[in-house]
């Protein structure tokens, strides 16, 4: 496996986002909270199910059932294989797509359900399911970072970039973290994407800006789209251990 053939577009996200953080000059290390504050999720697939009935998206559910079916098989595994194991269901029930073409808009985030639904998506939305399967498998939100970069086009020397976005699994406080990313199906630590520039990290609750790895705040309050669709899944069937 290896590179795939896709551009990374999401600069709309990413001028708006960036206009409430500091750029950061290298990936972030960030330290771990007590395991007792841990957030973790749900998806009661029930509600899910039934949501995608009333979003008349046919009776084929089969995706979803691999879904769930995905989730049941991982649960007991080590998270290494979690991360892997996730990362080829979404590769290969996704193709990538733009928001211009997908959705008629410059920029939206979509739900795991409309994602799976329409079996395209682009990096955000790989980033979603990706983060919201691993975390309902047990993984908890701090060990994951869904990581805003500046993805290098055309080789190292290249001076073109683009905005793009990633989710990061940090294995324990202080480490390095291991990226997913839709432009590729290879999962590899982040010193080995010299490709990637990372600019500002955030999970469920808080968002991180700047080399230290300082809190920037909450992360629903300062980053709408990211509010809005953590907002909308609560109908589809995912639930979080604390409020969002």
């Amino acid at each position: 496996m290896g590179v795939v053939n896709r551009k990374p577009d999401c600069k709309r996200a990413a001028r708006a986002i960036l206009a409430l953080v500091t750029v950061a000059c290298a990936f972030l290390i960030l330290p771990s909270r007590s395991s007792e504050n841990a957030v973790g999720a749900r998806i009661d697939f029930d509600q899910a199910h039934t949501q995608w009935r009333n979003d008349s998206q046919g009776p084929d559910t089969s995706v979803l059932d691999s879904w769930q079916a995905l989730l049941k098989r991982i649960e007991p595994l080590a998270d290494r294989e979690k991360l892997s194991q996730v990362n080829t269901f979404v590769h290969k029930t996704l193709n990538y797509q733009l928001d211009s073409a997908l959705w008629n808009r410059e920029d939206y985030w979509a739900t795991p359900l409309e994602t799976l639904s329409r079996g395209m998506g682009d990096c955000e939305d790989f980033v979603i399911i990706q983060y919201i399967t691993l975390l309902s498998a047990g993984i908890s939100d701090e060990q994951l970072r869904l990581i805003y970069v500046r993805a290098r086009i055309g080789g190292p020397a290249s001076p073109i970039t683009r905005a793009h976005m990633v989710l990061g699994y940090y294995p324990e406080p202080g480490a390095e973290p291991i990226l997913l990313d839709s432009l590729m199906e290879d999962i590899l630590p982040a010193n080995e994407r010299t490709d990637l520039t990372p600019v500002f990290s955030f999970n469920s609750s808080e968002l991180w800006a700047g080399g230290a790895g300082a809190s920037a705040g909450s992360s629903t309050a300062r980053l709408s789209p990211w509010r809005n669709v953590l907002n909308r899944m609560k109908s589809e069937g995912v639930s979080f251990n604390v409020s969002r």
